[in-house]
């Protein structure tokens, strides 16, 4: 039995706060609103509430979890040794979307970092998520409240799809802000890599480090990594059910990315398939097929990135609802919160294109 609980984003309602704590202090597991998406959570030092969080998103055991504090006192719980370097980052950064890789306190247990010495750990930028630490008492172990591999939920029901029966309670609080995860950085390494860019920009915290990030493959969803020091390292993630093309763009110039989606989109639907293209307010006008069996959806404009990455996983959830039998989806630059987008676009896609 899944309890829904429902609060107002901003005043918090302490009844609520208190209900979903007893649950998590009693071993139970709780999805919440963050800024970034929806997270689940328990209480960090109980193993056998971690692992309820593991079975419930069906997600493999080393695939680390982002442990969530609410003040810097809490640091000293689940970190040691921790570098000049982020206390930089945190003043500036916590709280809000940036996750940070340290060295693991011994007395977090090793299923919660995949069996590492090292721990992810941020400061969530939400009312409710802070509310639920607060009164909690203790870190939050949390990934993303969705079935492994599912896009991560921005909404109390996109977890309540994925979920429902699975945890013991959701907070619903709306929908989140951000709409895409936390940025992740390896402050560890000399010179600090990115493990997984996010809300944050990669150029903002290079402003702050005053030196610069290393930026590998796997950080924009080329290829895994060999070890998971965080969550969104190996594995498919993100994905719909519906098989999703990504059409990158080689140049600035969006005319061969549409042509190419166009092509795309007509050699499916002569053969009978349902497409849905997913395209950016400035080209969409250009795929008005005279068709039935094509779906046109916004993702956002190409002048508004923090648009495109709040709605990207919305879209692609409604894909599966839509009844598509494919997807095509207009790829973005690699600048700002593109890298972040094409990260999210080409862990979900089945098939990439350039164009």
């Amino acid at each position: 039995m899944t309890i829904i609980l429902r609060t107002d984003a901003f005043r918090p309602d302490l009844q609520v706060i208190k209900q979903a704590a007893q649950i998590l202090l009693g071993g139970g597991i709780v999805a919440f609103p963050t800024e970034t998406v929806y997270g689940l959570g328990a209480v960090v030092f109980n193993e056998e509430a971690v692992n309820k969080i593991f079975w419930a998103k069906r997600r493999p055991p080393d695939n680390p979890l982002i442990i969530h504090i609410s003040k810097i006192s809490m640091l000293d719980e689940v970190a040691v040794d921790i570098p000049e370097e982020a206390f930089r980052l945190i003043r500036v950064f916590w709280p809000g979307p940036l996750t940070l890789i340290l060295n693991r306190n011994p007395k977090v247990p090793k299923l919660v970092t995949g069996g590492l010495d090292t721990v992810a750990v941020r400061m969530p930028a939400h009312p409710v998520a802070l509310s639920l630490i607060d009164e909690t008492g203790f870190p939050l172990a949390a990934p993303s409240a969705n079935i492994a591999g599912r896009p991560s939920p921005t909404t109390a029901e996109h977890v309540i799809r994925d979920l429902h029966g699975r945890v013991d309670a959701v907070i619903d609080a709306g929908e989140t802000i951000y709409g895409v995860e936390s940025t992740i950085v390896n402050i560890l390494s000399k010179p600090p890599v990115l493990l997984r860019p996010g809300a944050y920009l990669v150029e903002d915290i290079e402003r702050v480090l005053g030196t610069r990030i290393i930026v590998p493959d796997y950080a924009r969803g080329l290829r895994e990594s060999d070890t998971a020091l965080a969550p969104g390292l190996k594995y498919r993630h993100y994905s719909p059910e519906t098989p999703l093309i990504l059409v990158e763009p080689l140049s600035s110039d969006l005319s061969k990315l549409v042509d190419t989606v166009k092509e795309l989109s007509l050699k499916y639907i002569k053969n009978g398939f349902k497409v849905c293209v997913i395209a950016s307010k400035e080209t969409l006008s250009n795929y008005a097929f005279n068709s039935h069996n094509v779906i046109v959806l916004s993702i956002g404009s190409r002048l508004n990135l923090f648009e495109v990455a709040k709605n990207l996983f919305k879209v692609l959830r409604s894909l599966d609802d839509l009844g598509c039998s494919v997807a095509i989806v207009e790829g973005f630059e690699e600048r700002g919160l593109g890298l972040t987008i094409m990260n999210r676009l080409r862990k979900a896609s089945t098939l990439k294109i350039q164009a």
